[in-house]
């Protein structure tokens, strides 16, 4: 390892011997065109790419959930990732390799096929105005700002459950936004006919960490609660994509979920499982429901180990602005977003592991300004990503 690492207090020590560590990164390697991604990362040359990749060599996640990077239909993308970027020592850092990896479509850049965005019109057209906000999650093709695993374990490929095509209106008691000014629906009842809850997917998948009985990473990436209007719809269907793992893994309350293969109910009572990803929701602060995170951090099942850094601390102080009027704790947040307006830096990223894996260590990879790995983070424009890798390690099943 190299001096500059060796010297850096946010690398953190292994996961001990009979321990797993599960981590979420929402890397922003999204891009505005379709196949760009895969094409960026044919060779080793993107320098975004390489500082995601040293980071992800440093905390050296056992399992892996990636947020905002573009999916492609044969995984092109997540292989030369693979192959050109992790498997190559960063700046003297270790390669790392995950022999598994699980990719699948997700709904950003779907076309609906109706109108969404409430301007009476139905764009389905790639390319043409109003195309993201008609589609089934906001997104200028099919595939942009996906999801990836990678795994150091064996993935049960056949056991995996996808929830793409869920249909919000299939939620009992779901938040449905009305339109303030007449109390109507916002939705048209065509649009409910096909609206899918997820504005990118749900996955559970299963791992399998050698003990017998696999762990369900339930994976997924809520809309963030903003650019909506007065009906808040985007509030409402994040606090109601956050929803779905609360009910998926209390037992009788997801009796109504239905997954993309057409199996009925949610997990298995008592099955270990970790709840992973740029959730878009902050318990104290930003412009989410009040309830939406909290649905799951007080959850019976749900055990919220608050993950913390001293560069989240130490951010907040230097940026100043939205961030001096937070009630959040600023060692938990995992996201550096724009201080002026706001809503300043936040807690959005969740590694939430179930009561029955004892948790053993916990991070957030924010350096400090001072710590020789801050080169990966800094302040904006950010060399890697807006968001931190948020890890725990937990006891094996």
């Amino acid at each position: 390892m190299p001096a500059s690492a060796s010297e850096s207090p946010s690398v953190p020590a292994p996961p001990g011997a009979h321990e797993v560590r599960f981590a979420t990164f929402n890397t922003a390697l999204e891009r505005p065109e379709q196949g760009a991604l895969a094409e960026e990362l044919a060779t080793a040359g993107s320098e975004q790419a390489r500082n995601v990749a040293e980071i992800i060599q440093h905390v050296r996640p056992d399992v892996l959930l990636v947020n905002e990077f573009d999916h492609d239909e044969e995984g092109v993308g997540a292989r030369r990732f693979q192959d050109n970027y992790l498997s190559v020592g960063q700046n003297g850092a270790e390669p790392i390799d995950y022999p598994y990896v699980y990719t699948a479509p997700v709904n950003t850049g779907v076309a609906s096929g109706v109108d969404l965005n409430g301007d009476g019109e139905a764009v389905t057209e790639p390319g043409s105005p109003g195309y993201a906000e008609d589609a089934f999650g906001y997104g200028l093709f099919p595939g942009q700002y996906g999801m990836v695993v990678y795994s150091r374990y064996p993935i049960v490929t056949d056991e995996v459950r996808t929830f793409q095509n869920f249909l919000w209106a299939d939620m009992p008691d779901a938040m449905l936004p009305t339109d303030p000014g007449t109390g109507e629906p916002y939705y048209s009842e065509e649009a409910l006919e096909v609206l899918r809850l997820s504005s990118k997917s749900h996955w559970d998948i299963p791992i399998d960490t050698g003990r017998g009985r696999p762990v369900h990473l339930l994976a997924s990436h809520p809309t963030p609660p903003t650019f909506d209007g007065p009906e808040k719809r985007n509030v409402a269907r994040n606090h109601d994509e956050i929803r779905f793992w609360a009910d998926y893994v209390s037992p009788r309350a997801g009796s109504y979920v239905y997954d993309d293969q057409g199996g009925r109910g949610g997990l298995a009572p008592g099955s270990p499982f970790v709840i992973a990803g740029d959730l878009n929701a902050d318990p104290n602060d930003g412009d989410g429901h009040p309830e939406a995170v909290t649905q799951l951090l007080n959850h019976r099942h749900v055990v919220d180990v608050r993950p913390s850094s001293q560069g989240g601390r130490g951010a907040a102080q230097r940026q100043g602005g939205a961030n001096e009027e937070h009630s959040g704790a600023p060692e938990w947040d995992s996201a550096d977003f724009a201080d002026e307006p706001g809503p300043g830096n936040l807690r959005v990223d969740y590694v939430l592991p179930s009561r029955s894996l004892p948790a053993r260590g916990s991070g957030v990879f924010w350096p400090t300004a001072d710590d020789p790995l801050f080169r990966l983070t800094g302040d904006y424009p950010f060399p890697s990503s807006d968001h931190r890798m948020v890890w725990v390690d937990v006891v094996r099943p």
